[in-house]
């Protein structure tokens, strides 16, 4: 018993100078993958998103939700179907998508958060024309000349931040899902790590935090003792351009660039399957994922 007091409080005095650092700061965090998904994990983030709001800190979370969206269509029997990871959008699944995104996924974080004692406000990309799209038209790797239509799939073309900015101000939580608005009045369904790192530079965020199902960002995406625990953006970049960054970890990084040229001190892409990674990445000396950081 007495070790494990010692322990707890080596744990307290180590977050403190964080605590203090990141007082009054925003922190944007996208929320994704298996802490979604499992019950435990679920709470545990919940609980600590408050735990930050409790200490000074005015967390912002932006969540997806594509597991969610899938298992309703099969639900209502109509096919789910990707092109180079994208799921295809017609308008009977944007409408679904914003259901479920909106809906029913968002308001289940706003619940949670409240119950553990938050005060969270449910938003879309909809909301105060916070996020305004615009149609993203895939290249495919293998034919790059050639645009394909994937439906209501969009860009980020701008972020106004000033809902957020007042619900901050008043002391709630925004939660955030990635559906936005395009100039044509139809709603457009965005990535989430993309449309996160958008609105953390919008807000210049002292943090952007990525949850994802991988330890961070390795060099061998099979080998978890690649991994790289701090990198810079021209790093970051270099993974891009070379190819060594595959399949979902590129938006991720993508959109650590955007955060990072945007004013964002650091960006964070950690292991969300972990319990309070959030804390962990944030409040220790070592971290558990890996940490972009701007140019020297």
């Amino acid at each position: 018993m007495d070790q494990n007091r010692e322990l707890f409080s080596q744990h307290l005095i180590e977050a403190l100078p964080y605590i203090r650092k990141f007082y009054s700061k925003t922190i944007v965090i996208k929320y994704g993958g298996a802490a979604m998904t499992n019950e435990d994990l679920k709470q545990q983030f919940c609980r600590d998103i408050v735990l930050l709001d409790y200490v000074g800190m005015r967390p912002i979370v932006v969540h997806g939700g594509g597991p969610q969206v899938t298992s309703l269509m099969k639900r209502l029997g109509k096919e789910t179907e990707f092109i180079d990871g994208l799921r295809v959008t017609d308008k009977e699944t944007i409408d679904i998508a914003e259901m479920v995104l909106t809906g029913m996924v968002g308001k289940e974080i706003v619940a949670r958060i409240n119950l553990e004692g938050g005060r969270a406000v449910g938003l879309s990309g909809k909301d105060g024309r916070l996020i305004r799209a615009e149609k993203k038209m895939h290249r495919r790797p293998s034919d790059p000349d050639h645009e394909l239509d994937i439906g209501y799939v969009g860009e980020v073309k701008s972020v106004e931040p000033q809902i957020l900015n007042t619900l901050e101000k008043d002391g709630f939580i925004p939660v955030i899902s990635t559906v936005g608005m395009g100039d044509d009045g139809c709603a457009y369904n965005i990535n989430a790590d993309t449309a996160a790192g958008e609105i953390a530079r919008a807000l210049r965020a002292e943090r952007l935090v990525l949850l994802t199902d991988t330890p961070g960002v390795m060099r061998d995406r099979n080998d978890p003792s690649s991994l790289v625990s701090s990198m810079s953006a021209r790093e970051a970049r270099s993974m891009i351009a070379e190819g060594s960054a595959e399949g979902g970890m590129i938006p991720k990084l993508s959109a650590c660039l955007t955060a990072l040229g945007g004013g964002v001190r650091k960006a964070h892409i950690i292991d969300g399957r972990m319990p309070h990674s959030v804390l962990v990445e944030l409040f220790s000396d070592t971290g558990i994922g890996t940490q972009v950081f701007p140019e020297p």
